[in-house]
């Protein structure tokens, strides 16, 4: 479809220079172009336009199209030419069509012939002025177009590469030209007193400009202004507050937020309702990493001899597993505790809290009391909860979730796990190698399907090898009992499928925690993914609110959560000064499976959907020295260039390690350091590490200089002779 059309577009703009050529033949119109000429044979023209008026509009109206269209210079000359020719009124209308239809035409050229190339090859750079442009677009346009300091042909091409649509652009660019062609034609009219086109613009008429040029962002400031007074009507703002910041919930996000207001000396009280450290050290990321590591040395163990260790034996006594998972929470309690964050200069509150209006929040306190705080601004960093979809039966049967798994005492001998992602897959590798019958069931085609479908297929491998039943393409329909046994019913091509489990661990995503605290009573919007609705500064639907972390989005990641607190905290203390956009374009996560997967930017899969042309560059690790020698040669590194260029867009790893080596990429992508860099820089021998360097020298090879070399081999020839 895209082809056709910039076929045609392409045949159109060849048809109207045609035209242009023939005009400016035929009626000797080139000669307007400069002022003198203008000037001499204004009587003509005006005689011309006495004798035949619609002709002579018709044929002025088509070159101005035209020219315009095909950014040739003369503008202000043929504006100038419209005024002498027609008058005022006349002049204003032909111009102010003309000129718009012709910016019209050079936009839809700009964009049907360079844009998808542009985007391509730039797209993730330009994102944020994509989402300013589909935002405010109509303001921006509206300010170039009124100060006419900026090229008229300029902004037509440069608006096409952007996503403001065709419509939006035409409308703002009549109405902003208006007054800057009114000026000019009027001028025109005046025609024996100018002398260049820069007498018709004096020092104070260009200031006037300007100001009518910044009106717009002032006028839609304003606008905002006035809309976020509408949102607060009905609510009584304190006449001052007990706080700067209170901050609901004490994860990543929370914490981040309450230590960054108190490094700056604000007054910033924390609230909590139940554990300190949030879902990732109490129920996620660090329990379920303990696990791992329990299960992967059991697997080590009966793997021994691979290794030359003979009849190496090792029994999993599970509730010391559990017991070590518990034993590491509460070693790493300390650094999210109460006592730390005191002593940091937070005020921490054990309770339950309700946002009461925009700039108060109470606190039913664990014990029995209760407090109202106000406070000039609050982030909600109320994090997620496990998601238990409703599938008939399921809750009778009783469901382990990611954040219940941990209360178990014995080990599951059948374990149904639902969910392919990467909370499912972890945990159906590690029960699977601690000794459990685990059944992994995922609606997708595949497991990982953020992921490239090889790095799905790497994964279910290593999983079935574990002993793990990876049922893809089955669909949960419900949980029966059969003859005392627990079942889940799945369809599966069309078919009925009964699995028989003992404990069933549901892993299917979480939902953000948006209930409970008084976002109701606010009336606070939530997006489609029912996240809180937030700005690009974190703002909410009330601009001293923020939200950071799951409730937030768009990522549930504990890092993520972190990011978004400094720039919410940040923003909340010192945005009367200066605001900051959150930045998502070097975003990493890593699956902690076996191999781990680890991934940043673009996958090779999203920019297929995407249509972003890129360069894959691989480097397996049965190729490293060092996994050679740990026995974990499997695996890849997979980055994805600019094509011919060394600027990264996306690296996938999988392996070993995978995602401590990603640390690498992720730096050289926030830098703008190409592969080339990487190369140039020493890696220590033999360590895994040399993966990163070994994959930069993989594009290096295939971006050899072969004429230069031909001409090195020719050299050398002659220098043993």
């Amino acid at each position: 479809m895209r082809p056709a059309r910039s076929m045609l577009l392409w045949i159109g703009v060849g048809i109207a220079a045609v035209v242009a050529v023939l005009l400016y033949r035929h009626y000797e119109l080139g000669q307007l172009l400069t002022l003198e000429n203008l000037k001499a044979s204004r009587d003509a023209l005006v005689g011309r336009y006495q004798t035949q008026p619609l002709a002579t509009v018709l044929v002025f109206f088509a070159l101005y199209v035209a020219a315009a269209a095909l950014s040739i210079p003369g503008a202000v000359i043929l504006t100038l030419a419209a005024g002498a020719i027609f008058g005022l009124g006349m002049g204003l209308l032909v111009v102010s069509f003309a000129s718009s239809i012709g910016a019209l035409l050079a936009f839809l050229a700009a964009r049907y012939l360079l844009r998808d190339m542009i985007q391509a090859r730039f797209g993730r750079r330009l994102a944020p002025i994509n989402n300013g442009m589909k935002r405010d677009g109509v303001w921006y346009l509206l300010t170039l177009r009124l100060v006419p300091l900026f090229p008229f042909w300029l902004i037509n091409l440069l608006m096409g590469l952007t996503s403001i649509t065709a419509l939006r652009f035409y409308v703002a660019s009549q109405l902003g030209m208006l007054a800057g062609t009114a000026v000019y034609v009027n001028a025109g009219t005046q025609l024996a007193a100018i002398n260049t086109p820069g007498d018709v613009f004096s020092a104070r008429l260009l200031g006037s400009f300007v100001l009518l040029g910044v009106f717009p962002l002032v006028a839609k400031a304003v606008a905002d202004r006035l809309q976020a007074r509408k949102r607060y009507a009905g609510w009584k703002k304190p006449s001052s507050f007990d706080r700067n910041l209170v901050v609901i919930g004490a994860g990543a996000g929370g914490l981040v937020s309450a230590y960054i207001a108190a490094a700056v000396k604000a007054k910033v009280t924390l609230v909590e309702g139940h554990k300190m450290g949030g879902d990732c050290l109490n129920y996620g990321c660090v329990p379920s990493k303990a696990l791992i590591r329990s299960a992967k040395l059991a697997r080590q163990i009966r793997t021994a001899d691979r290794f030359g260790v003979k009849d190496a034996r090792g029994t999993v006594d599970f509730a010391a597993v559990m017991q070590r998972v518990h034993d590491v929470i509460r070693t790493i309690e300390p650094h999210d505790s109460v006592e730390r964050y005191t002593r940091l200069g937070v005020e921490v509150l054990q309770g339950h809290a309700r946002i009461t209006s925009p700039w108060s929040v109470e606190v039913a306190l664990a014990d029995g009391g209760s407090r109202t705080l106000t406070t000039r601004n609050i982030v909600i960093a109320a994090g997620a909860s496990p998601f238990v979809p409703p599938v008939p039966g399921l809750a009778e049967a009783g469901v382990l979730t990611s954040d219940t798994v941990w209360g178990l005492k014995e080990l599951p001998r059948r374990l149904l796990v639902l969910g392919g992602g990467p909370i499912g897959s972890e945990l159906a590798q590690s029960f699977a190698r601690l000794g459990s019958q685990v059944t992994q069931v995922e609606m997708a085609d595949r497991l990982l399907v953020r992921e490239d479908p090889e790095v799905s297929a790497l994964v279910a491998a290593s999983l079935r090898d574990d002993g793990v039943q990876v049922l893809t393409g089955h669909e949960a329909l419900r949980v029966e009992m059969n003859h005392g046994e627990k079942h889940l019913i799945a369809k599966h091509d069309g078919q009925e499928v009964a699995l028989p489990f003992d404990e069933l661990l549901c892993a299917v995503g979480r939902s953000p925690r948006t209930t409970g605290y008084g976002l109701e009573e606010l009336d606070m919007p939530l997006t489609a993914r029912k996240t809180i609705e937030t700005d690009a500064y974190l703002r909410t639907h009330f601009p001293n609110i923020y939200a950071v972390g799951d409730v937030a989005g768009p990522f549930q990641l504990t890092h993520t959560a972190a990011h978004q607190a400094w720039y919410a905290a940040v923003n909340a203390l010192f945005g009367r000064v200066r605001r900051f956009k959150a930045d998502y374009s070097v975003i990493p996560w890593t699956t902690f499976t076996d191999p781990e997967v680890a991934r940043v930017g673009l996958s090779e899969n999203e920019a297929k959907e995407q249509g972003i042309a890129v360069e894959v560059t691989r480097y397996g690790f049965d190729d490293l020295d060092r996994s050679i020698a740990d026995g974990t040669d499997h695996g890849f590194v997979k980055v994805l260039t600019v094509p011919g260029k060394d600027r990264i867009l996306g690296v996938t790893i999988v392996g070993e390690h995978a995602g401590d080596l990603l640390a690498e990429y992720v730096l050289a992508m926030k830098h703008g350091l190409g592969l080339n860099k990487i190369l140039g820089t020493i890696h220590t021998y033999p360590t895994l590490a040399e993966a990163n360097k070994y994959a930069a020298g993989e594009w290096k090879r295939a971006h050899a200089p072969q004429r230069l070399l031909q001409w090195a081999e020719r050299y050398h020839a002659w220098e043993r002779a």
